[in-house]
């Protein structure tokens, strides 16, 4: 009984600090109804060749910009050109089956959710000097 007494106490007393302990946000002073304005790293090119890949399955660079795609849950701006049925006409690459199935490998009739929000994973090519140093190598042939 003394055991689970002494135990409640010590419990208590953490929760107590616990509560009264600072918390700091990760925005600093600025408020919540506040935003940062985010400046552009570099300008991208209207149109560029695309990169060679440096590893075995990355995600293709976008070798164009995409400030004015609009890519929502209602509207992926980018199947508009890369569709299976939009590539064609458009001279873009396709979509890549792998993005038509689901998490148990059965192909769906539109992209999977999980591959919808195409700037998760490619990201827009810029030839930019790194912010900090790379040492990263390609893997193998690639990057040739």
């Amino acid at each position: 009984m003394k055991g689970k007494f002494v135990v409640s106490a010590l419990l208590a007393a953490f929760v107590s600090l616990a509560a009264f302990a600072e918390v700091t946000s990760l925005r600093g002073d600025q408020g919540i109804g506040e935003s940062n304005e985010v400046e552009a790293i570099k300008q991208v090119p209207k149109k560029q060749d695309r990169l060679a890949l440096d590893y075995v399955n990355q995600p293709p660079l976008i070798p164009h910009s995409t400030d004015q795609v609009q890519l929502n849950p209602s509207n992926n701006g980018c199947l508009e050109c890369h569709d299976v049925d939009k590539y064609r006409k458009s001279g873009a690459p396709r979509v890549s089956p792998t993005h038509y199935m689901d998490r148990d490998n059965k192909m769906l009739g539109d992209v999977a959710p999980r591959r919808y929000f195409c700037l998760q994973c490619h990201v827009t090519q810029v030839d930019a000097t790194p912010l900090v140093e790379n040492t990263f190598q390609p893997a193998g042939k690639f990057g040739q």
